[in-house]
């Protein structure tokens, strides 16, 4: 199985990193890594349909699963139905710290329960051949952000997890909302260098507040990779960049009009299978962000997307009102 490059890619996001968006993400840059949003063990073995959660579009590769759960072999039946499923990695949420998947043991507060995690990796990593990764914050409450991260890294790695994706922030799970352990937190990027440094058997990507592509390249100085989160979706054109330069190679969008018209036959398709055109767009809202005529497509789109029928016209009419001004290349 080829290696999957890791050197950059998006955050899982609920409600953001959809199907809808990472098509999006594609006609941006082919070599991120593209994660879903959080799917939990219950939604898989119990929703239906199945497509509701697992289903993707082939463009959408490299793509990884995010699972939430703690039941090990409810998250080794759902890793073995990832892979069926065409994803080429599966990894646990222990980094969420919404109340509701408190409640049931997901997220962040399984960084409390290190010997939970590592019995959740052993039996997925049993179950499947694709890699079972670990995505955790750098602590919770008041835990020590040295010897305690130290503990969970050594008991998660010992049970074959060699990939791990560390928010640099605590979760606070009282006292603060989901939305405030996002920002409230200090960042605390030295503590996941030095985890790098001192592990430098496994591969440790860096994840947190990071908005710019030269801000990516320091960090791939210090760590194996990084992910961007919110600025990738409220800024996607920055997505445009990433493969020129992370990577080396052209990125397939010459232009935010060009990205935008890659994604026509995709949007004709969703509406074709019944889905809203504001299903998609409403991923796209940012892609125009300071350009002259920017604030108008985002409001067309936002008045006419979600009204019954609308369909690519309404797209189109969006596009018009945006000067294709720009040059090749990103800007």
């Amino acid at each position: 199985m080829p290696q999957l490059d890791r050197t950059f890619s998006v955050a899982p996001m609920m409600d953001w990193t959809t199907r809808d968006y990472r098509a999006f993400a594609r006609t941006l840059t082919r070599r991120a890594l593209l994660y879903t949003e959080m799917v939990t063990t219950g939604a898989i073995l119990h929703g239906s349909p199945r497509e509701r959660f697992l289903g993707h579009d082939d463009v959408e590769h490299p793509l990884a699963l995010q699972l939430g759960g703690s039941d090990a072999g409810e998250l080794a039946e759902c890793a073995a139905i990832a892979e069926a499923w065409g994803y080429d990695e599966v990894n646990l949420n222990v980094g969420c710290p919404s109340d509701r998947v408190q409640n049931n043991l997901i997220g962040a507060c399984l960084m409390g329960h290190p010997e939970k995690v590592a019995a959740a990796v052993r039996a997925m990593r049993g179950a499947v051949s694709i890699p079972v990764t670990v995505k955790c914050r750098i602590g919770i409450d008041d835990q020590d952000e040295d010897a305690d991260l130290e503990r969970f890294i050594a008991s998660v790695a010992d049970a074959g997890c060699d990939t791990f994706i560390v928010h640099a922030r605590k979760a606070w799970l009282e006292g603060l909302s989901p939305k405030e352990n996002r920002d409230v937190p200090p960042l605390n990027y030295a503590r996941v260098h030095r985890l790098r440094a001192s592990h430098p058997e496994l591969h440790i990507g860096i994840n947190g507040g990071i908005k710019t592509l030269d801000e990516c390249r320091a960090q791939l100085e210090l760590v194996d990779s990084v992910m961007v989160g919110r600025e990738a979706y409220q800024n996607p054109w920055l997505l445009a960049g990433v493969d020129e330069t992370l990577f080396g190679v052209p990125g397939p969008a010459a232009s935010r009009h060009a990205a935008a018209h890659a994604l026509r036959p995709y949007i004709a398709r969703r509406l074709q299978d019944g889905a809203k055109l504001n299903h998609v767009t409403r991923h796209l809202l940012g892609l125009f962000q300071g350009q002259p005529g920017g604030r108008k497509f985002r409001r067309h789109l936002s008045e006419h997307a979600h009204r019954e029928g609308a369909g690519l016209a309404v797209f189109d009419d969006a596009l018009g009102l945006v000067p294709e001004r720009e040059a090749a290349a990103v800007a």
